[in-house]
């Protein structure tokens, strides 16, 4: 119990400031395109819900739910740091440095620590499609303000999805991505 106060109450501190931070350089809403971000806050939202509750008695399955599609959506953050980000744009030092070291490892190892180990509940399967939702909601975001709203208001394509006009294969893969990390996430 102790462990899980610990670890919920760091991740609402980590992505606090790290966000506070980040807004010394950039305006909110372009902090706010980013799914890194994004995920960090549903995440911390959920973190600072267990957390309440915890001090209340039992944890509702509800708040327990939004826990696990939180924990799902920055795993699949900091698996695309891994995977992607750092091999494509040979970055390591700035993905994993200054407030970013918290939102693409250490608040979600946090997230899979505390979830996996603390605050798991026997869930039916169809809970992996929640834990995946995210994941499509963003992208649908992203590939419209990409590919598909003329400039001046588009973004840039700053996670290199679309490079050579791949989106379909990169959108994919991450739905599929998200998917299986929130099956092994239920599974655990």
């Amino acid at each position: 119990m102790f462990i899980s106060i610990l670890c919920n109450a760091a991740i609402v501190l980590c992505t606090f400031f790290a966000i506070c931070h980040h807004l010394r350089t950039v305006s909110m809403r372009v902090l706010f395109r980013f799914f890194t971000v994004l995920s960090n806050v549903l995440c911390a939202f959920a973190s600072l819900l267990v957390l309440l509750c915890s001090f209340f008695g039992n944890t509702p399955t509800p708040v327990l739910i939004l826990k696990y599609v939180g924990t799902a959506a920055v795993s699949v953050t900091m698996l695309t740091v891994f995977l992607f980000l750092g091999p494509t744009t040979k970055s390591w030092k700035e993905l994993l440095t200054g407030p970013d070291l918290f939102l693409h490892l250490i608040c979600p190892l946090l997230a899979i620590i505390s979830y996996v180990f603390f605050e798991q509940i026997e869930l039916p399967f169809a809970v992996t499609l929640l834990g995946t939702l995210p994941v499509p909601f963003y992208g649908f975001l992203y590939l419209k303000k990409v590919i598909y709203t003329p400039a001046p208001n588009n973004w840039d394509d700053f996670y290199g999805f679309n490079r050579t006009g791949k989106w379909p294969i990169s959108f994919l893969a991450m739905i599929l991505g998200a998917f299986l990390v929130s099956v092994i996430l239920w599974a655990i």
